[in-house]
């Protein structure tokens, strides 16, 4: 019997339950939020869905967190999300907080989950949760690089008018604007995109993906959700199925490419019990510089979140 508890009941954690639940592989989701009702009603409306879309996913709402206990995976989503003109990293006290606190509960009621960690600064927040937590570090995964990737595919295909299903790619670092896109590793049904877009298009491109998050604010006045919920889904349901899918997720480097107790994305096999494998790309000496940078910038955000004495 498997269990998810999505943890916000917000737009990304309500989009996250219900795609989720869609895939009709989990018995239970809980979606736990401070705002009780609003979990509930949520979770409600998801389950009123179950006999159009038919599945049968038990999905509840709740502000109790003994009503997560047993929890094969935990999908972090609370905090405040971003305002126009704010960047990720203004987000880290309030959000540093939010999440310490809920991994402590959350770990009061489930002995060893699995936390998948979405709320922002995506990075540091998921260092934040496997500081807090204990666990081990391939059992605390951020959520950035399907994203990003997903971002990334979807201006390309408009660019190219093809498929989204068919381009593949890999983004490494931060998820932000040092994140690194690797045109070397992007592909159009195995034929590489430098071989079907001109090098000021997929340039343009690339530099569009590194603010998308920031189009998306500027547009709305709050965070995208659709995607990052979709996003948050596709991560458990590889675990859950034991898929052993290759993404781009944040993890603790722990030797790869150099870097060391920093964390950043780059691609892993994700099934049974987490990350079950690092992916280390040969990079060229332009590629790893940016990835040395991104990592940087993501170092002095975990600095100032150890600041905090969390």
């Amino acid at each position: 019997m498997s269990k998810v508890t999505v943890i916000g009941a917000g737009n990304v954690g309500a989009t996250c339950a219900n795609v989720l639940a869609h895939q009709d592989i989990v018995n239970e989701i809980v979606m736990l939020d401070i705002a009780g009702d609003l979990a509930k009603g949520k979770a409600l409306d998801t389950w009123q869905q179950a006999p159009i879309d038919d599945y049968s996913t038990r999905v509840i709402g709740t502000s109790d967190y003994a009503d997560t206990a047993g929890s094969d995976i935990v999908i972090l989503t609370a905090g405040v999300p971003r305002k126009p003109g704010m960047s990720r990293d203004d987000l880290i006290t309030i959000n540093a907080k939010i999440v310490s606190g809920v991994t402590k509960s959350i770990l009061e009621h489930s002995k060893d989950p699995i936390l998948i960690v979405v709320s922002n600064p995506l990075d540091v927040m998921t260092y934040a949760a496997q500081k807090t937590s204990g666990l081990p570090t391939a059992k605390v995964i951020g959520m950035a690089g399907i994203l990003d990737t997903a971002r990334y595919r979807a201006f390309l295909a408009d660019a190219l008018q093809v498929s989204p299903k068919d381009i593949q790619a890999v983004l490494l670092g931060g998820h932000g604007d040092t994140m690194v896109p690797l045109p070397r590793y992007t592909t159009v049904s195995g034929i590489p995109v430098t071989e079907l877009i001109d090098t000021e298009t997929l340039n343009k491109i690339m530099e569009r993906t590194k603010v998308g998050g920031g189009e998306l604010v500027k547009l709305m006045g709050t965070s995208a959700w659709y995607a990052p919920g979709a996003a948050a889904a596709q991560m458990a349901t590889a675990i859950l199925k034991d898929e052993n899918r290759i993404f781009p997720c944040c993890i603790k480097m722990e030797g790869q490419h150099g870097l060391r107790d920093v964390y950043v994305g780059v691609p892993v096999k994700l099934g049974a019990g987490g990350v079950k494998q690092v992916i280390e790309l040969k990079l060229n000496e332009d590629e790893m510089a940016l990835l040395n940078a991104s990592a940087q910038a993501v170092k002095s955000v975990m600095d100032a979140y150890d600041a905090l004495g969390l």
